[in-house]
C-alpha cells in the first residue's frame, strides 16, 4: 500500500489510478492522517475472477490451446 498527501495526490491523480488498475491501494492523508483508500473496483475485481473460473473451466475441458494456456499464465504474473 502506498501512501501519498492531499497535493502530491491531485498532482499525480493519473499515475495513482494507474497502479490502482494494477491492484495496487493506495491511501490519500490530511497532514499525515488518513482520509482515503483508493482501491480496485469491486466489479473489476469481480469480473476478473469470473474470467479466472471460466479459464479454468476451459482448461479443465481441454479446449485450449496451449498458447491460450501460456498467455493466460504469463497475464497472472503481472
Amino acid at each position: 500500500m502506498r501512501v501519498y498527501g492531499i497535493y502530491e495526490a491531485k498532482t499525480k491523480l493519473p499515475d495513482l489510478i494507474k497502479q490502482v488498475q494494477q491492484g495496487e491501494r493506495v491511501t490519500i492523508t490530511n497532514r499525515g492522517a488518513p482520509v482515503a483508500d483508493l482501491v480496485p473496483s469491486a466489479s473489476g475485481v469481480a469480473q476478473q475472477a469470473s474470467n479466472a473460473i471460466a479459464a479454468i473451466k476451459n482448461l479443465r475441458s481441454g479446449s485450449i490451446t496451449q498458447e491460450e494456456f501460456t498467455a493466460f499464465r504469463n497475464r497472472g504474473r503481472r
